[in-house]
């Protein structure tokens, strides 16, 4: 029996995405070097194929060879079939340095379309936000490409309440890209409550807590020595043991529920509302399907409230990122009036 994926809206201008996304980055960057472009592109084509269709990619992941190979899996009539979200605001050059000048993001987005061999992106995010330019500047260059039809709809990654209402007072955002888990949710108090009340969609990464909700303290031994994870905070030594005893609860309810700890975890993501999206990322195609099958998992409320319970936020130890400079705590803009254009 054939699972339909089903599809939901991201924010009011008339986004309509597979329910759970794909995020590509493992398949070329950051977690283990990157996998054989043949089997990244099969399993690419298969995860269109079984309805998702909402496939995330990014300047930064490569960089750039992301979006190289999503380029070759998108020929052949797939194309057409995807809703395609790529990032910019990372330039990589000697060190990466976060960008939101208008040149920046007009050259950003049209080295992004010669890449993906495409003429128009579907969702474009800035991925992280440029404290040195006021937001309306930056978006104002991305409104004349919506223009211009290099892209239909604008997003952010990683940008705080104030940041996103004075992005969407120029041109209508669809969509912001958070990191929302059991074990990451200080996006609930002031980031999702404001993009509800601007009809804004939200978007999931790291719905699996980097894999650790899926695999616990075990992932550990299995990353190589130049996996990203090893520097993260959550995954530090002097954190592990306390982090494990999180997974090792979710596991045991999954276990009651006759899933795995990677479904439940992403069944709760699911569960928090018609306007989320989780993008969970994997290279596997077993992972994959099972990550599909999270959508089906219900949970009561009793059972939403219990995988809280576990994740409370005394429990979790270590920050998400090993420089928390660049989320969106630290993504204040100058105001307008500051700005003088070259």
């Amino acid at each position: 029996m054939s699972m339909v994926v089903p599809r939901l809206k991201l924010g009011s201008q008339g986004l309509e995405v597979s329910a759970q996304g794909l995020g590509c980055m493992g398949m070329s960057f950051a977690y283990s070097s990157p996998k054989p472009e043949p089997d990244m592109i099969t399993l690419l084509r298969h995860a269109v194929a079984a309805g998702v269709t909402f496939l995330d990619t990014s300047d930064f992941y490569g960089p750039h060879t992301n979006k190289v190979l999503l380029g070759k899996a998108l020929q052949g009539g797939v194309r057409e079939k995807v809703q395609l979200a790529t990032k910019f605001g990372i330039a990589s050059g000697a060190e990466w340095e976060v960008r939101g000048d208008p040149a920046y993001v007009r050259a950003a987005c049209e080295g992004s379309l010669r890449r993906l061999g495409v003429d128009c992106i579907d969702l474009y995010y800035q991925h992280r936000i440029d404290a040195r330019v006021p937001v309306e500047v930056t978006m104002g260059e991305l409104k004349k490409l919506v223009e211009e039809g290099k892209i239909k709809y604008i997003g952010l990654s990683e940008a705080s309440a104030s940041t996103i209402r004075r992005a969407h007072g120029v041109h209508p955002i669809s969509a912001v890209q958070l990191e929302w888990s059991i074990w990451s949710r200080d996006v609930e108090e002031e980031i999702i409550p404001t993009c509800r009340e601007l009809g804004i969609g939200i978007v999931a990464y790291s719905p699996l807590g980097r894999g650790f909700l899926s695999g616990g303290a075990k992932l550990i031994d299995s990353l190589s020595e130049q996996d990203a994870r090893k520097n993260f905070p959550r995954f530090r030594p002097e954190n592990l043991d306390k982090n494990a005893q999180i997974f090792e609860k979710v596991n045991a309810m999954a276990t009651r529920k006759g899933c795995t700890p990677s479904q439940l975890a992403l069944a709760w993501v699911h569960h928090q509302g018609c306007d989320v999206c989780p993008i969970p990322g994997t290279t596997k195609f077993e992972i994959f399907n099972q990550n599909v099958g999270a959508l089906f998992v219900k949970l009561t409320l009793e059972e939403m409230a219990e995988l809280e319970s576990y994740a409370a936020a005394g429990d979790v130890q270590g920050d998400r990122y090993p420089q928390m400079a660049s989320t969106w705590k630290y993504s204040e803009t100058p105001p307008l009036s500051s700005w003088k254009s070259e």
